[in-house]
């Protein structure tokens, strides 16, 4: 794999730093209430050079979740196993791991992320733009044709309901260990049935 050039790194900073100051701001303060503005000056750019990074403001706060937006793509594209096999075990991978993606997350910062990202209408409505292009890249590698957008829209579907209810449950105040094991049987479930309606997908 290619290395970056310090100017891709440069960039990749950029991004970072300006996101990581927004978020800052809008956690503190809310969404509606800060500028961009305001957080290009906390950030020390000009508004033009933070439009250039980001073209919308719901863009600071969903560049967190940028680089998820070909993870199930790039799952099956990078597996020998059949599409739906790799991806049950890349999510329960991930209920193991706790990653945020999951909702199996209850580190304050991740929790304060997701009511952010889950509570402002705007981002809520920015973040189906990420849904969409989610199914499209899954649809693509999953050959391009009408069946595989079909199979896609519903994979990507289950995964982020499995991912909300796992949300929803740590944030009204159960704890990771509480809910972990309904997590895991529901992710066995809801891959259990797309295996059995998708069966080009599934177990060869």
């Amino acid at each position: 794999m290619t290395e970056p050039s310090l100017r891709e790194r440069k960039k990749q900073q950029m991004y970072e730093s300006v996101s990581g100051i927004a978020v800052g701001l809008f956690l503190e303060k809310g969404f509606d209430a800060v500028s961009v503005a305001e957080v290009a000056a906390a950030a020390e750019i000009s508004k033009p050079t933070l439009f250039r990074y980001f073209p919308a403001k719901e863009d600071l706060v969903l560049h967190r979740i940028a680089d998820h937006e070909d993870e199930a793509a790039r799952v099956v594209a990078q597996s020998q196993e059949a599409p739906l096999v790799a991806l049950r075990r890349h999510f329960l991978d991930g209920l193991e791991r706790e990653d945020p993606v999951t909702g199996l997350n209850d580190h304050p910062n991740v929790l304060a992320f997701h009511s952010l990202l889950y509570g402002t209408p705007a981002l809520v409505a920015r973040a189906h733009g990420h849904l969409e292009r989610q199914e499209a890249a899954l649809a693509e590698a999953l050959g391009g044709d009408l069946d595989a957008r079909l199979a896609a829209g519903q994979i990507i579907a289950v995964r982020r309901v499995l991912a909300m209810e796992n949300w929803r449950r740590i944030a009204a105040g159960e704890s990771v260990e509480d809910v972990r094991g309904d997590a895991v049987a529901a992710a066995e479930r809801a891959f259990g049935s797309l295996e059995r309606a998708l069966t080009a997908y599934g177990a060869r």
